[in-house]
């Protein structure tokens, strides 16, 4: 859809979490985000991304929020003069190859987003980051002391530590600095690069995924119907990038009643039969009004 020398889309951040580790549905061989045109015919943009994504997956939406409109202008280089306004959806799924060739691809968060992955310890690429990050702060002196609290306080240098949060804000302050490819001709680039600001955003899907499962049960939308207390936790933790305590997690789990017991068993890693469970029908139905969270208790 064009409107005067803007240029109307839809675009989708859906988002699986697969053998523990989330993953977005990409296009391009994974250097963009699925997007497509915005139909008048459509009743709302909701029901043409939802037609739109299926067509293009072979497989149906459930969750689906609206995440953001980016509009800057020129942040597409492909119309000269014109500005692309992107209306972005959040979508949540169970990860499934979609059929035919040129179909799109799933890709792991971090590949594009390196620094946010905590679940092993800090990263090592924080270390460059950070080196980089001082040269770019020394640069200019009469900013110099802003820019050293801001890049302190979105990667966790300061008192207040890391917080899983700010993915879209330390993905921001990386362009601002000329550390990712998309800000121009860069000798460094951390992470993979994505077309046009497709990875800004992803990070600003990301970071909306990570607030909102504190307070809403998302998360149940990336499990299958049955699963172990091990399986929901290592979801959360993928998600966040973060460990969280074992019995923390479990003790609050228990007392929100999110889950209920099927009556089966699985196996986990280590051979140990584990209880299945699945998710109480009736808190999503009561708890999506009200609100509930998911606990990211760190180790």
């Amino acid at each position: 859809m064009t409107i005067g020398l803007a240029h109307a889309e839809l675009m989708a951040v859906v988002a699986a979490v697969t053998s523990n580790e989330p993953r977005v549905m990409t296009v391009r061989s994974g250097e963009a985000l699925p997007s497509g045109p915005f139909e008048l015919g459509h009743r709302t943009l909701q029901s043409g991304l939802r037609e739109w994504i299926q067509e293009q997956t072979g497989h149906p939406i459930g969750y689906l929020e609206q995440l953001y409109t980016f509009a800057d202008r020129d942040r597409n280089n492909d119309i000269r003069g014109g500005r692309t306004i992107s209306i972005s959806y959040l979508g949540l799924v169970l990860e499934q190859d979609a059929p035919g060739a040129g179909r799109p691809a799933w890709h792991g968060w971090y590949e594009y987003l390196p620094w946010e992955d905590h679940r092993q310890g800090r990263p090592k690429v924080l270390d460059a980051i950070i080196e980089k990050l001082r040269v770019w702060a020394d640069a200019d002196p009469r900013r110099r002391a802003e820019r050293h609290q801001r890049a302190d306080f979105t990667f966790g240098l300061d008192h207040g530590g890391w917080n899983e949060d700010l993915t879209l804000q330390r993905y921001e302050l990386l362009y601002e600095a000329g550390l990712v490819a998309e800000a121009g001709d860069v000798s460094d680039n951390f992470g993979r690069p994505m077309f046009a600001d497709h990875r800004r955003i992803l990070a600003t899907g990301i970071a909306r995924l990570r607030a909102k499962i504190k307070y809403r049960p998302v998360v149940f939308e990336l499990m299958p119907s049955a699963f172990t207390l091990l399986q929901l936790q290592r979801t959360v933790e993928a998600l966040a990038g973060l460990c969280l305590h074992k019995q923390n997690f479990r003790r609050l789990i228990e007392q929100q009643e999110l889950v209920e017991e099927t009556g089966g068993i699985a196996s986990e890693t280590g051979g140990r039969p584990a209880k299945l469970f699945r998710f109480r029908q009736t808190v999503v139905e009561e708890r999506a009004l009200s609100g509930t969270k998911l606990p990211l208790v760190r180790n």
